[in-house]
């Protein structure tokens, strides 16, 4: 061996890998599945392991309370006072307080609060309650006759494409709000063609394809307190604001009701004002529990919507359109960015079999109409 020779280190045997075991290397997919498996138990564990840690319960604690707060306060609206017309004010946008709930939720996941996700199903359920039957289309066809009603409003830019346009509705029976003397003639003039009979009394009309008996004025309180009885009759029929009339039907004879409730206001240092409205409300519930008719129906602008106390004395009586048959909520007001249904169909003795909002017109009230059948 020469000296620049060197002695090299024997080569290490390494032992040839045995065949791996099908229970070990998931040969045939089954350590696949083993693998998969024990993978899915371990994300249950670490769920289960996060959920019970006390620190994500321990999170968000004012979260879960307004949560709770809130579906408190949507179950028991209707115990909120009414004092300054509170109560009729939250019940005139109940609705829309659901729009808390994905406010919360968002603050609830930012926090990672377990308690504050758990307290938000009490808001949704009662939410749902209150209004996931609006949600769904409940219409169905064969309506026998169709209704509608408008609040043409006194400012109206447009009467004649109003009158048009309702015209095209193709209505049987249109109610009209808010009539002024001055657009008086032309509404008369542009839906004659259409409805050949038609009754007014004071701000409001009815039109109809059919024709009318019995028609007369409905006293809804507008005028109060001791000089309400100097007002000569004359003046009380022009400033009336509801009528009662008879809709001769292939049927038989409909009651008709059409009605323009006092308005309500936001009155700085007063509050929500109603005490008109809630006037006017309860003496059309009296006419309408009179009414010897079984078969009626109550079109017009209430100035509230079904779920207002106001109107408890009318929908204990008569069911809506648009709860019954509708699509949705069928807001109508304002008609710019509607958030609120103060315009109603009511009927008592017939079944609704759809109900739904036409286009906007020169009001700012959308028109609402309903299919009925016997």
């Amino acid at each position: 061996m020469t000296r620049t020779q060197q002695t090299l280190p024997a080569p290490v045997r390494r032992p040839c890998p045995e065949p791996e075991d099908a229970e070990v290397t998931g040969q045939g997919g089954a350590g696949r599945r083993g693998t998969a498996s024990g993978s899915g138990r371990a994300r249950i564990r670490r769920v289960l392991r996060a959920a019970t840690r006390p620190e994500p319960w321990k999170r968000g604690p004012v979260l879960a309370v307004l949560a709770l707060l809130l579906g408190l306060f949507m179950l028991l609206h209707a115990q909120i006072t009414d004092r300054g017309g509170l109560g009729s004010l939250v019940e005139s946008f109940l609705p829309w307080f659901g729009l808390f709930v994905p406010v919360l939720l968002a603050g609830a996941l930012w926090r990672r609060s377990a308690s504050a996700v758990v307290a938000l199903l009490m808001p949704v359920v009662v939410w749902l309650n209150l209004f996931g039957g609006l949600l769904g289309d409940k219409s169905h066809p064969a309506a026998d006759l169709t209704v509608a009603s408008h609040n043409v409003g006194a400012d109206n830019p447009d009467p004649v494409g109003t009158a048009r346009d309702l015209v095209a509705s193709g209505a049987d029976v249109l109610a009209l709000e808010e009539i002024t003397p001055e657009a008086r003639v032309t509404y008369e003039k542009e839906l004659a063609e259409a409805y050949p009979h038609h009754a007014m009394g004071g701000t409001v009309g009815l039109w109809s394809k059919l024709p009318l008996s019995k028609t007369r004025p409905v006293d809804l309180q507008q005028d109060v307190g001791p000089l309400a009885d100097t007002k000569p009759e004359d003046v009380r029929l022009a400033d009336s604001r509801a009528l009662r009339t008879t809709v001769a039907t292939d049927q038989g004879p409909l009651a008709v009701y059409v009605a323009h409730l006092g308005s309500v206001r936001v009155v700085p240092g007063t509050g929500f004002a109603t005490g008109g409205r809630d006037r006017n409300a309860t003496a059309l519930a009296e006419a309408v529990a009179a009414e010897p008719n079984e078969r009626t129906v109550l079109l017009g602008d209430l100035n509230g919507t079904t779920d207002d106390r106001a109107l408890d004395g009318l929908t204990s009586r008569l069911d809506s359109a648009q709860d019954e048959a509708g699509d949705g909520f069928g807001f109508s007001y304002p008609a710019k960015f509607p958030v609120t249904r103060i315009d109603q169909i009511l009927v008592r003795g017939v079944e609704p079999t759809d109900s739904w909002v036409l286009p906007a017109t020169g009001s700012d009230h959308l028109p609402v109409a309903a299919g009925i059948s016997w």
